[in-house]
């Protein structure tokens, strides 16, 4: 038998407020076309000055723990991925399970940006199939406006704020891709392109927050190529064909790369879960928010295989598949 981590809940939260292209027109030298035209994106959710990472983390792990049917005293363990901490110290995570009301196991946080809800899960499967949790829960949380710098219209208008959560419980599997829960997780990074999307701040280097800096063209081309590996290996690893899978739900950064890493795994545009039009590039947040709104609408359902993908700076990139 092996164990295996089910997801047993979902649950996302978003800010109060909606920005859509045309709002941001007002104060941003862009248009609505320019911004759909290359990103796809409509909208987004900015988080006001009172509503803080931990306040969207919360919100969404809530829910994903009500999903489950969960009290938060089960969890042993709670992983969190964000790059826009409430603090620098403590983890945001902490302050998470005090608010849920957990006093046991361990929390934690895990950057790794974009990337980051990819990480955050498998570290968490791995506790799971280790023997050292057995109820975990994963939450993706940014409020990334916090890092925008709004006079640089060719990264202000792509990011949103959100959370979302997922809840893992210890499930025996027979070790075969027909077992429910995570299948797989391939994690992967390459620090050599390190300055090709990152934030011109930090404690260390300069004590600042730091703005998002980003060349653009080269993390499009890394992006497509790198989330179509990491998607051929977690089927490869399977034994499982792109034919096969039931949902794509990758990272929300860029219709554009969505649209052409599905076209290299044959992946039609109605088994892709589409949700940057309305989030933006949400980061961390941004698939499981994805998660969470195909779960509650219906569209996936028990037994369904999703194929997870994220890439982010670092570069950090990878993937998941799932038996939902």
């Amino acid at each position: 038998m092996t164990m295996r981590s089910v997801i047993v809940g979902c649950g996302t939260c978003l800010p109060r407020r909606a920005v859509s292209n045309h709002d941001l027109m007002k104060t941003v030298d862009t248009s609505d076309e320019w911004i759909v035209q290359r990103t796809g994106i409509r909208s987004r959710y900015i988080a006001d000055e009172d509503e803080k990472t931990s306040d969207l983390a919360i919100g969404a792990a809530r829910q994903a723990l009500a999903m489950a049917g969960v009290d938060a005293e089960r969890l042993d363990l709670i992983v969190l991925a964000t790059t826009t901490p409430d603090h620098t110290f403590p983890a945001t995570a902490t302050k998470v399970q005090a608010a849920l009301g957990m006093t046991g196991g361990m929390a934690f946080d895990v950057q790794a940006v974009c990337s980051g809800f990819i990480y955050a899960l498998a570290v968490a499967d791995n506790f799971i199939r280790l023997g050292q949790a057995r109820t975990a829960l994963v939450i993706g949380a940014e409020t990334f406006s916090r890092l925008l710098d709004w006079n640089d219209r060719t990264t202000c208008v792509l990011f949103g704020d959100g959370a979302g959560a997922v809840v893992l419980e210890a499930s025996e599997g027979t070790g075969a891709a027909g077992d429910r829960g995570i299948l797989s997780t391939h994690l992967h990074s390459d620090g050599r392109h390190y300055d090709m999307l990152w934030v011109d701040g930090g404690p260390s280097a300069n004590r600042t927050i730091g703005h998002v800096r980003m060349a653009g063209q080269e993390v499009f081309r890394h992006a497509v190529t790198r989330l179509s590996e990491a998607a051929e290996e977690a089927l490869a690893a399977n034994g499982i064909k792109a034919a096969e899978l039931d949902w794509l739900i990758p990272h929300q950064a860029n219709q554009r790369i969505i649209e052409a890493t599905a076209r290299r795994l044959k992946m039609p545009a109605e088994k892709t879960v589409l949700t940057v039009d309305r989030h933006g590039n949400t980061s961390a947040a941004s698939i499981p928010l994805a998660l969470g709104e195909a779960v509650a609408d219906g569209r996936v359902k028990r037994g369904d295989l999703l194929l997870l993908e994220a890439m982010g700076g670092g570069f950090t990139w990878g993937s998941a598949l799932v038996r939902w």
